[in-house]
């Protein structure tokens, strides 16, 4: 019972691969923490939203690499 449940499992997570790997996903999770990031410095009141659009410039540079 309990190799065809890791069986079953590994099937899954082979079907999944590939699903994760295309990059659309892939630089979703490379942007999602830097956004954050920027987010998070734009309370500062001076040099917050200077970084913050750095920091989204940079991200949406990298949503349009062709991978």
């Amino acid at each position: 019972m309990m190799t065809q449940l890791k069986k079953a499992g590994r099937l899954i997570l082979l079907c999944c691969i590939p699903v994760l790997l295309q990059s659309c996903f892939l630089t979703k999770v490379v942007t999602a923490p830097m956004r954050l990031g920027g987010a998070a410095l734009s309370f500062f009141p001076v040099v917050g939203n200077t970084a913050h659009d750095a920091i989204d410039e940079v991200a949406d540079k990298v949503d349009d690499i062709p991978i």
